[in-house]
């Protein structure tokens, strides 16, 4: 399930600015860049609606006219008229559509798309339920809050807020629909301490089930760019490793004749960045570097798919040699034996990653594996050895 942001006063501001700066014919040339994008370009009449919520933001620095424009729209987005539900409708519906398309191209598929706006409804029925189990109180100041302290001191509670409140309501929709035996929320690691919260409310309002809830905090990229500027989108990050990565395939020497060179460069390029992105601990920060993630040699994507690469061209060349029973007899090479030795783990990494949601233990084997069959390749021939041999 991809869970999306997409009700609040954010959509309130996001509204009022499109009302102002926006551009239908802009919206369907590039909808996100539309939206959430700098414009880094002097005023128009018209601007893309990724630059319509930077904007947007500007003008409402100093006009208290535009803070008053986004209640208005959110409060009317809020009572279902039509208008200002129309274009949140569209607003929605092509930011899905896009990031369909982005996703694509990872070979990324979420079975459903949900969203704070689908739990609106129900937040009143769970701020209702902490109010007849008696944990709904208030402080001084007059604001809601959960005790969760084990005396019921107030010595540790948490603020109810709107995004609590839905919060709330949809691990408890998600659980009646669903039924799941385990539910994994991943987010970046600034919002940990909400949902450490966020179970523990769970918890009191006596949902057992609260137990099989976990967050996976992810860390941030530094230092990231691209030509276009400051502001990166995915589809931008994508694009430009598979440029780069096109270069460096026509600089190099050693790179044969390909059918489809952008198609290849395409997918290596997303290979690079996955395992940079997953090489380490999810949750800690890294410092972005094209040259370093693009490299051939090293721990890289491009090394793994290299290496992958090289195997199945013997596969394609030799793929008929030695077919039939194998004889491992005939395997006493050391640099054969260690690679079997390497690949008897990979059950122990997969529960390892089962365990600790941490992606890192099967680059790592596979980074191991590659420097294994590279070793191997120089030692062991596969040309010109016998058929069972090979």
């Amino acid at each position: 399930m991809n869970y999306l942001g997409d009700w609040g006063f954010q959509f309130g501001l996001l509204g009022a600015g499109f009302q102002r700066f926006g551009s239908q014919e802009k919206l369907k040339e590039n909808p996100l860049q539309h939206l959430f994008d700098s414009p880094g370009t002097p005023l128009t009449s018209h601007l893309h609606l990724s630059q319509v919520y930077v904007q947007v933001h500007r003008e409402a620095e100093g006009e208290e006219c535009i803070h008053q424009a986004a209640r208005d729209f959110f409060r009317a987005l809020e009572q279902g008229e039509e208008e200002p539900l129309s274009l949140w409708r569209h607003f929605r519906e092509i930011t899905v559509a896009e990031y369909q398309r982005v996703y694509n191209r990872l070979g990324v598929r979420f079975d459903e798309y949900s969203g704070e706006s689908f739990h609106q409804d129900q937040v009143l029925d769970v701020l209702e339920q902490l109010r007849t189990r008696g944990l709904l109180k208030s402080t001084e100041k007059g604001t809601s809050v959960v005790d969760l302290s084990p005396a019921q001191d107030m010595s540790y509670y948490s603020t109810v807020l709107r995004s609590d409140g839905t919060d709330l309501a949809a691990a408890v929709s998600r659980k009646e629909q669903h039924a799941f035996d385990e539910m994994i929320y991943v987010t970046d690691k600034s919002q940990a301490g909400h949902f450490r919260q966020v179970f523990e409310i769970l918890r009191a309002m006596g949902y057992r089930w609260a137990q099989s809830c976990r967050h996976v905090p992810f860390g941030l990229v530094q230092g990231m760019k691209t030509r276009k500027g400051e502001v990166v989108f995915l589809v931008d990050v994508l694009d430009e490793a598979r440029s780069k990565m096109l270069r460096n395939m026509r600089e190099s020497t050693t790179t044969k004749h390909l059918e489809d060179p952008e198609d290849t460069a395409e997918k290596v390029g997303i290979a690079a960045l996955i395992v940079q992105d997953f090489k380490g601990p999810l949750e800690s920060d890294y410092k972005f570097d094209w040259d370093r993630v693009l490299q051939s040699q090293g721990d890289t994507g491009v090394f793994l798919q290299y290496t992958h690469s090289r195997l199945c061209s013997l596969m394609r060349m030799h793929g008929n040699e030695g077919e039939g029973p194998c004889d491992l007899t005939l395997l006493q090479e050391s640099q054969g034996i260690v690679i079997l030795q390497h690949l008897l783990r990979y059950d122990e990494v997969l529960w390892q990653i089962s365990q600790d949601l941490q992606p890192r233990y099967l680059v790592n084997f596979l980074m191991i594996l590659s420097h294994l069959v590279a070793a191997a390749l120089k030692a062991l021939p596969v040309k010109g050895s016998p058929p069972m041999m090979a």
